[in-house]
């Protein structure tokens, strides 16, 4: 087969032969002399010294091959050896080093499909290699994936495990906890450092000697075991026992070690005799890419390579072939590909700009691409991106963040490359990789070989954590010199996030890139491409979510949210620039039709109004008359034809409905297609793919000719025209409602990537971002722990000697932990809550806020929105109130008040809304709503929203409670109450014990705020007709009774039980109950 290049193509035959009469012809290209030093200059060996022009043997393309052949001549005894590996002395098994998983393993284990990566799934699940040492110098290398427990080292083959006892705990076994910091054998003693996610770990043994020993990252821990029983029989093998979710990685050899060590050698042997001749083969490659031939001068011209241009000169293009004739089938190996073209490429990205880099890197793709097999250039590049995700997701945090910084330089450049971009995203990045790691930037564990030490050198904390608002801020006089220390200490976090926003512009530019849609010379865009894969992988999370393992972990998917959302407006406003009549980026928002007309997959996502199938069979109706859309019946029998919880729909319903539709404007549904009777299509895959649809523009009426039959595609099967549309189709957008204008907002495969987005805030970014509130809590807890510490070293008695020592060290302890944790917390802020990405969770809240109003005005079809919108709009609204201050605050954002208004105008209103059936979604509203009238700013904000919206809101939560959780409600009507009475002025209940600080912002904790508008709503309301007061007096003493008897009771359990000679507890229920009671008495009252 032949490789495909600009414009040419070479076979790999025609690389490497030539008939007697073509090769005269070959040497006739240049001027004999040229060629000769041209060919010398390109093809001389680096190891010996540049022959004299006058002895040299004159080179042509007739003797290049023979030439080459001794260039690349390898030791006869280095092949031997290389061919032999199998058969070094003081080593057992199979030449190329794996994991045993067939055999030599103990437990539940996940092993990648490489054999050389391990995931824990039990207890203490232990495996080995396949290959064992008895005599010589060995090393191997772990690269620790977590920081959890795990034992790591050697063992014999008749050591045996089990749950319990792993590596380290037998005879004859050998290990290295890092996670506690010892080593093991049967017994333990405190040995070497504490590892952390991303360390390498390097397990040497000297049988010769009979020591054993470890390195971290390089730095040897000194001696672990001495005296190592040797002898026949004893062979020692690689082995490792992890604990539950543990991960990591083996090197035994098959890449080169990250840190060698000088004596000892891999147990794979790298291809020594390949490495010799590839790094050759590079040589000639870049003396090709920094001469240039000038056949006019007859002279040989020094270039850069970054200005180094193929210009098609035959004997440049067969001096090139001859290369990769030899070169390709090396770039296949995975040490080659590491060792050779990693460090060349790295090298390339070290030495110039990033301009200069890009133009290198695309001339290199370019001839990998011209002159290689396709299946070897796909390889290559397979292999290429492994690595760098390799190298950049375990590199060590250093100061200036330059390794992720050079990594991520070189993938942009191998990205901005078109075809080889193309090939990356249809059958690597998401398919092979992880590459939303890529997007990620690790914390690091290790304040001190991070370098935070140096640009923080001043630390400092608050006092007191408040999340609230600047309003409910503890205002504390600062001394001079804390003022001092915390304006040094905001100083360094700027340092920091100035280094951090350096590798967040390059992972923006990877996103980019993979966004572009002008791309589609010759194939799809990159951008179509990207959506595909994207689609899926939010499928394979939200198909996983709350199980283990996690496909893409939280941590990783707050960082690619954040990049996505940059790459989204910047592409977003770009569009706005060249189409005036498009909206901003602040304006964005999904238009409803994207939930109904089936052109996005929401897989088994749930909607607002139930079920897809129980949806477009109750409302074809709506479908028809508002989007001039109708379901096909025989499709939506198929697709609903295993609900037998629904009866079937009368045959005259059915016949009438097309000629409702075309009364309308409609059209009459064609006869069944045949590809609607594919298997494929038909109810395996109804989950992915909704009912077939007509499609009638109501802008125009439509001649039977013209109409459109509209099918939904999977993912997978779309093309640029089903996502954006042609001339007499609206693409994603098809079943535009009235209330919709008819310009689009944007491109509709940005609209699907916004879409994308929020789906992901809703799968892990918001639960992550809860989880790392937990550093600033830390913080607060060591502080009040140091300030407690000093208050009693100041009333403790001079004399008291022993207390006070003790008291000083205490103080110590913590004052270094604060120290640790708020250059840790500096690093948070910095990476997850700055205000730029407090901007991006306030950009998702508004636009979330906006497409429930726009799918609120389409009636009955709101129903079609999945619940996430709903869920997303009170969770980001949740963490922008929670999770960023007090460093920065959510009233310093644009347009706070009025955004504040719409989700108080949506929280009234759809707490109630019959719509929505769910019985989660309905109780989060409630919780929201509840949550919502306890802070002065939000309840002031319900205040806002219109009045007859104010009214049927209080309408709602005096009517009787049928289908609504009526203690949430209780709970809004106290606080509307609440400091007005009796019952319910104090911000906590005297007897109550002293709240942490992190407790502080708990609705149930705040003061009074009582609104006297709603109330007076109320009054009206139970004024307005003689069965309003009654009928909620009725609910009220309803439950008033039954939480007395609760309580009645739950007061004789307690009885009875501690009547009991055993122990008891009082249950769940129990103080449900009395909660209830109490609250219900309040009306009472």
């Amino acid at each position: 087969m032949a490789s495909k290049g600009a414009g040419m193509a070479f076979s790999r035959k025609s690389h490497r032969l030539t008939s007697d009469a073509e090769k005269s012809r070959v040497t006739g290209i240049v001027h004999e002399k040229l060629l000769d030093d041209y060919l010398h200059r390109i093809f001389s060996s680096t190891d010996r010294a540049p022959t004299a022009a006058t002895s040299r043997k004159l080179l042509n393309f007739q003797n290049l091959p023979e030439h080459l052949d001794q260039l690349l001549h390898v030791d006869e005894e280095a092949e031997e050896e290389e061919e032999s590996q199998g058969k070094v002395e003081g080593r057992l098994g199979p030449s190329t080093v794996v994991l045993d998983h067939t055999g030599g393993f103990e437990g539940l284990l996940l092993v990648d499909d490489d054999l050389l990566g391990v995931i824990g799934h039990s207890n203490f699940g232990t495996i080995r290699s396949t290959t064992c040492v008895y005599k010589g110098k060995w090393v191997y290398e772990v690269l620790i994936s977590s920081q959890g427990l795990m034992q790591i080292g050697w063992c014999t083959i008749n050591c045996r495990f089990n749950q319990e006892e792993g590596v380290g705990d037998t005879h004859n076994s050998y290990a290295y906890d890092g996670n506690r910091v010892r080593k093991w054998n049967v017994t333990t003693t405190n040995y070497g450092k504490a590892w952390a996610a991303g360390d390498i770990v390097s397990c040497l043994i000297d049988l010769d000697e009979g020591t054993l020993s470890f390195c971290l990252n390089g730095v040897s821990l000194g001696t672990a075991f001495e005296n190592l029983s040797r002898g026949l029989g004893m062979a020692y093998f690689p082995a490792i026992s992890l604990s539950f979710k543990e991960s990591v990685a083996f090197n035994f050899g098959s890449r080169p070690l990250r840190y060698p060590v000088v004596g000892y050698r891999p147990l794979q042997d790298p291809p020594s005799a390949d490495l010799v001749r590839a790094q050759e083969l590079l040589g000639c490659f870049q003396a090709v890419l920094s001469v240039e031939l000038d056949p006019v001068q007859g002279r040989l011209v020094e270039k850069e390579s970054s200005e180094w241009q193929l210009q098609g000169q035959p004997t440049v293009l067969l001096t090139l072939a001859h290369i990769f004739h030899r070169f390709a089938p090396l770039l296949r190996k995975v040490y080659l590909v590491e060792a050779v073209l990693m460090s060349f490429l790295l090298g390339v990205v070290e030495a110039g700009t990033p301009a200069q880099a890009q133009s290198v890197v695309h001339q290199v793709l370019d001839l990998l691409w011209l002159f290689m097999e396709d299946y070897e250039v796909q390889d290559c590049l397979k292999q290429l991106m492994m690595s760098l995700l390799r190298l950049y997701r375990f590199s060590p945090i250093v100061p200036d963040l330059g390794l992720q910084i050079r990594y991520l330089r070189l993938t942009i450049a191998i990205l901005s490359h078109e075809k080889s971009r193309k090939f990356l995203l249809s059958h690597v990045l998401f398919d092979v990789l992880r590459s939303v790691v890529f997007f990620y930037i690790k914390s690091p564990l290790r304040v001190e070989e991070a370098g935070l030490q140096e640009l923080i050198p001043t630390t400092w904390w608050p006092h007191r954590s408040s999340r609230e608002g600047k309003d409910s801020k503890e205002v504390k006089d600062e001394t001079s010199e804390e003022r001092l220390r915390r304006r040094a200490y905001e100083r360094g976090c700027q340092r920091l996030k100035k280094r951090i926003e350096v590798v967040e512009e390059l992972q923006v530019q990877i996103l980019k890139l993979l966004l572009n849609n002008q791309d589609d010379n010759g194939g799809e865009a990159s951008r179509y491409i990207f959506l595909t894969k994207f689609r899926k992988f939010l499928q394979e999370n939200a198909s996983s979510r709350g199980n283990m393992p996690m496909l893409c972990p939280p941590e990783y998917m707050v960082c690619f949210l954040h990049r996505l959302i940059s790459a989204l407006r910047y592409y977003w406003d770009e569009y706005k620039a060249s189409n005036p009549c498009a909206a901003f980026s602040e304006e964005a928002y999904i238009p409803p039709q994207v939930f109904y007309n089936g052109k996005v997959d929401y897989f088994d996502l749930q909607r607002l109004g139930g079920l897809l199938s129980h949806l477009r069979k109750t409302l074809k109706d709506d479908l028809a008359s508002k989007a001039n859309i109708l379901i096909d019946p025989l499709e939506l029998q198929a697709a609903t034809m295993d609900d037998l919880d629904e009866d079937e729909e009368p045959a005259p319903a059915a016949a009438q409905r097309p000629m409702q539709a075309l009364a309308m404007g409609g059209a009459l549904p064609l006869p069944r297609p045949s590809w609607l009777s594919s298997p494929t299509l038909g109810r395996a895959n109804r989950f992915l793919s909704t009912a077939a649809v007509s499609l009638m523009t109501p802008r125009r009426p439509l001649s039977t000719a013209e109409k459109v039959k509209v099918r939904t595609l999977s993912a997978e099967q779309r093309t640029r025209e089903d996502i954006e549309g042609s001339q007499w189709n609206e693409g994603l957008l098809v079943g535009r409602p009235p209330e919709e204008p008819e310009q689009p907002l944007t491109e509709n495969s940005l609209l699907e990537v916004l879409d994308g987005a929020i789906m992901m805030y809703n799968l892990s970014v918001h639960q992550q971002l809860g989880k790392m509130v937990g550093v600033s809590d830390d913080v607060n807890e060591y502080a009040m722990a140091l300030r407690d510490t000093e208050d009693k070293l100041r009333r403790c008695p001079k004399r008291r000697k022993d207390i006070l020592a003790e008291l000083t060290k205490s103080q110590k302890v913590f004052s270094e932990k604060l120290d640790h944790l708020s250059r840790r917390l500096a690093w948070v802020h910095a990476t997850v809550y700055s205000q730029e990405k407090m901007q991006d969770i306030y950009w998702l809240l508004r636009v979330c806020l906006r497409t429930i109003e726009h799918g609120d005005r389409t009636g009955p079809l709101f129903a079609f929105m999945p619940e996430f919108y709903l869920s997303v709009a009170i969770n980001s609204y949740s963490a922008l109130k929670n999770y960023f201050g007090p460093v920065h605050s959510m009233e310093e954002l644009p347009g706070y008040e009025e955004t504040l208004t719409c989700l108080a105008a949506i929280l009234a209103k759809h707490f109630a809304d019959t719509r929505i059936v769910g019985t989660d979604i309905r109780d989060s509203l409630m919780q929201a709503l509840a949550s919502y009238v306890c802070y002065p700013n939000s309840l002031r904000a319900v205040e806002r929203i219109p009045e007859e919206q104010r009214i049927a809101m209080v309408r709602s939560l005096l009517a009787p409670y049928e289908q609504r959780p009526w203690a949430q409600t209780n709970w809004i009507l106290v606080r509307l109450w609440r400091g007005c009475g009796f019952g319910y002025r104090y911000t906590r209940l005297p007897h109550l014990l002293k709240t942490k600080p992190e407790d502080a912002n708990l609705p149930s904790l705040q003061k009074p705020c009582p609104s006297t508008l709603l109330q007076q709503h109320m009054a009206d309301l139970l004024r307005e007709g003689p069965d309003v007061a009654p009928s909620f007096l009725n609910s009220v003493l309803n439950q008033l009774n039954w939480a007395f008897s609760e309580f009645i009771g739950m007061i004789q359990e307690i009885q009875q039980a501690a009547e009991r000679l055993e122990r008891n507890f009082v249950d769940s229920r129990q103080l449900k109950a009395w909660r209830v009671w109490t609250t219900t008495l309040f009306w009472w009252q």
